[in-house]
């Protein structure tokens, strides 16, 4: 079991954090004169800032206890947090394994924390020999995993990742912001089993929310006690949770268009495979294929050209292109789009 209070900054657990006037009355009726609100209108009041009614629904939801629940302005800001919670300025290290989700690194160079790379195989997946020496350094104290990865698409494997958390004395953070579209078995269930796991998820991918910006983690409730400390006090709006919460009523939708997506996803890989331009398809586990192509930078103007905006990943994987999936009648344009561009 890891002690999270020696992993936890000195000044973060000296913390006295700050107290709104919602942390000193929680009901939701009465004549309120307590925070210097304009009493008039619709949206005049703050919104409730430990979001009860819809960490109760998520709670349903994803089977999970509410206390082990928090929700960030983004799964951005739980990254934030992660970093001002456990790594001192100057000093600390944090891991990840590339190529992988950009804002690891840049949510550590704007903490002054050092982010140690180690690449993914040929296969995009850990490689245990790299990481293992890594893990006793003693200043190392965040490993960011992204299952299934941006921009590799790909879960994984959940045991080099379960003995990654078992090895490690310090926090493991499992982003799966792709997991909806995955056939494989989410992190979240070692939440109950592992003190220094963190699991998050969002509403931004699956759930068509990307403009609301309500990002989840999942872990023990002495983590989600450090975060809420760190937290500004209102970090999720009235209104964003009202919309997280009405998407959570539709439920069968979510299923129905997330069954679209996996669908056009297969059919999409399949065309593509079978063009000159492309070299190689990669399973994907995700929302997005990432393709192997013949020349990325000309075929990515080629697109523009006709406004089809696809993302160019040459800066990380030679040649290789990632295209979210669309709706079918977007996914055709492209495809005959791809099919006329000779090379």
């Amino acid at each position: 079991m890891v002690d999270l209070n020696k992993l936890v900054r000195e000044n973060v657990l000296k913390l006295t954090p700050y107290s709104c006037a919602r942390d000193d009355f929680k009901g939701n009726t009465g004549i309120f004169m307590d925070a210097n609100e304009n009493p008039y209108g619709k949206l005049n009041r703050y919104p409730d800032p430990y979001q009860r009614e819809l960490k109760s629904a998520i709670s349903k939801v994803k089977g999970i206890e509410e206390e082990k629940i928090f929700l960030g302005n983004g799964s951005d800001e739980i990254i934030d947090l992660c970093f001002r919670v456990f790594c001192n300025p100057g000093v600390d290290k944090a891991l990840t394994f590339n190529p992988t989700y950009g804002m690891y690194e840049v949510s550590g160079s704007v903490n002054d924390i050092e982010v140690v790379k180690i690449p993914l195989n040929d296969s995009f997946q850990i490689d245990l020999n790299k990481a293992e020496y890594r893990l006793s350094d003693k200043n190392l104290k965040l490993i960011f995993i992204c299952s299934p990865n941006n921009p590799t698409a790909n879960s994984m494997n959940f045991k080099d990742v379960e003995y990654i958390i078992t090895k490690f004395n310090g926090i493991v953070v499992i982003d799966e912001a792709y997991i909806d579209f995955s056939e494989k078995l989410s992190f979240i269930k070692l939440v109950n089993k592992y003190s220094n796991l963190i699991v998050m998820q969002t509403f931004s991918k699956a759930f068509g929310l990307a403009a609301v910006r309500v990002g989840m983690s999942f872990s023990n409730p002495e983590i989600v006690k450090y975060f809420n400390k760190l937290k500004p006090p209102y970090n999720i709006s009235t209104i964003n949770q009202k919309a997280v919460l009405e998407k959570l009523s539709q439920i069968e939708q979510y299923k129905r268009q997330v069954l679209r997506i996996k669908t056009e996803r297969e059919r999409l890989s399949a065309i593509l495979s079978k063009m000159n331009i492309v070299e190689k398809v990669y399973p994907s586990d995700a929302n997005f294929l990432l393709a192997k192509v013949k020349n990325a930078d000309y075929i990515y103007y080629k697109l523009v050209n006709r406004n089809i905006i696809i993302r160019n990943r040459s800066n990380m994987i030679d040649n290789c292109v990632r295209i979210t999936i669309g709706k079918k009648d977007e996914n055709d344009r492209l495809i005959r789009a791809l099919k006329s561009i000779s090379i």
